[in-house]
């Protein structure tokens, strides 16, 4: 079996793209690795589409080998990768609603994000013209005795973001779900070209507002490796302490919501009032609550003064002092454990078979953070472990998490003792450059985020990509609920927590 990079440099290399290679091959080449995927030697971090053309990113598992091969589309068609691998599925679909290339033989015809209302079809490709309104959307069928469905959404109770859950469930066990979302489509990968690099950033951090930081900084490093500059060493660190601020507060604020969803309220409020405390902090340290619009190539916005330093060492001796009888009071409550033990099991392999990454995969037995490999600084001069169980439950999502919440804690410690002096930013060449590309995964709360950048000679995007964990953790939420009772759908749908927002570009 030849390795991926060997395949890459069989094929015709694209110069200036940093830091992974890219080519592009023929179509036999990318039907083996859609062959290689099948059998889970590779796996994939992202499949996205071009005006007239495919791409396709990587990674060789066990190794430091992530590449990108390409797939020139002349006809308008590529070979279905979902045929073999279903984690390509939804990708596909996607690529054909923006662009119009067509997977052949894919598997699955159904549009995804196009819900009929664009007034045009393939907006990123031929721009062709249709009525403005909506069509049926076709549910997969399910037989057998005493079958009934449950339509959920996408207008919920509350204030949450709108996706359809179409449940078929026998009595109250639930047999098949299936899931249409789309909803809060944005167009951000329309948006980003021909914009400049601050615009860009600034979209970049709005995919998914949860993650805003995570975003700026995967935008920033694919901006920076297609520019061939390197940030200034304190920007770096503080990217990685708002990284793991925005870890914190998501984290402790999900431990909260899913007891509430087990009518847990007590740790609701508390979870609640330790994530306020954090975003407060933030504010304090960054100006703003979120830290959006704070990572930017070059570097970072707003530096730390001693007043922040001195706020979020108090964060963390506030969070030593509480959490821990937090995390006694969810193990030591019956009746939570009673929901949330062998609820919602994500089986080992599908995680693995979906390159799912954050908590949702690490609950699952899959030992993958990007900030460990392919790795990226400051994290390679930190101490930190990454949590791994294998019950794949909602109880084993939640002590991932646990776990993450602690590790960060140190995490920021150690930043701000070791946090560099000097400049917080460089100076970003925005033209004259030449056209170029880059490609960045950065960790995230939920998982993995891929961005790929394509800039002209004019320092403008030209094509960017942004792919968010959700892509590949949103089906296994399906797989993960069947076999429970409706009920615990909202249990196991917030131990997963996927963005809709991220999702939905």
């Amino acid at each position: 079996m030849p390795a991926l990079i060997d395949m890459i440099d069989q094929g015709r290399k694209i110069p200036h793209h940093r830091p992974w290679a890219r080519a592009v091959v023929h179509s036999d080449v990318w039907r083996f690795a859609a062959s290689q995927l099948a059998e889970t030697h590779w796996l994939l971090l992202g499949l996205w589409g071009d005006t007239h053309a495919v791409h396709m990113a990587l990674l060789e598992e066990g190794s430091t080998g992530i590449g990108v091969i390409s797939l020139e589309c002349a006809d308008g068609r590529f070979p279905s990768v979902g045929q073999t691998h279903p984690p390509a599925l939804r990708l596909e679909r996607t690529i054909r609603d923006l662009f119009g290339l067509e997977p052949t033989a894919g598997p699955d015809p159904r549009p995804w994000l196009d819900h009929g209302w664009w007034g045009l079809r393939y907006p990123l490709g031929a721009r062709v013209g249709h009525p403005i309104e909506g069509y049926s959307y076709d549910f997969l069928p399910s037989e057998g005795e005493s079958l009934h469905q449950i339509a959920v959404g996408p207008v919920h109770a509350g204030i949450i973001e709108p996706g359809h859950f179409r449940f078929t469930a026998n009595g109250e066990t639930v047999v098949r779900l299936e899931e249409r979302l789309g909803y809060v489509h944005k167009g951000i990968e329309g948006l980003m070209a021909g914009a400049d690099l601050t615009m860009a950033a600034r979209l970049a951090g709005r995919t998914s507002g949860d993650s805003t930081v995570a975003y700026g900084i995967a935008f920033a490093r694919a901006a920076e490796a297609a520019l061939d500059i390197a940030p200034p060493p304190r920007a770096v660190w503080l990217r990685a302490l708002m990284a793991e601020i925005e870890r914190l507060a998501n984290h402790v604020g999900d431990i909260g919501a899913i007891c509430n969803d087990a009518a847990f309220a007590l740790m609701h409020a508390h979870c609640a009032i330790l994530r306020e405390r954090v975003l407060r902090a933030a504010n304090e340290c960054f100006g703003h609550r979120l830290m959006r619009d704070r990572a930017l190539p070059g570097g970072v916005a707003t530096d730390l003064e001693a007043s922040g330093i001195a706020c979020l060492r108090a964060l963390v001796v506030e969070f030593r002092r509480r959490f821990p009888a937090l995390v006694d009071l969810y193990d030591n409550t019956a009746s939570l454990q009673d929901r949330t033990v062998g609820t919602g099991v994500l089986q080992p392999t599908l995680a693995r078979q979906y390159a799912c990454g954050g908590y949702v995969g690490r609950a699952s037995g899959r030992n993958f953070d990007a900030r460990r490999m392919p790795g990226y600084p400051p994290y390679d001069s930190l101490r930190f472990e990454v949590p791994l169980l294998e019950a794949g439950d909602v109880n084993a999502r939640v002590w991932v998490r646990i776990r993450e919440v602690e590790q960060s804690l140190s995490l920021i410690e150690q930043i701000l003792n070791q946090l560099p002096g000097g400049p917080i930013c460089a100076d970003v060449a925005r033209s004259g450059a030449g056209p170029r590309e880059g490609v960045a995964l950065v960790e995230g709360f939920r998982g993995d985020i891929l961005i790929w950048l394509r800039l002209g000679g004019d320092g403008k995007v030209e094509r960017c990509h942004l792919r968010d964990p959700s892509w590949f953790q949103w089906p296994l939420l399906e797989a993960a609920v069947e076999g429970n009772i409706v009920a615990d759908f909202p249990l196991c749908n917030k131990s997963f927590n996927c963005s809709y927002s991220g999702h939905d570009l």
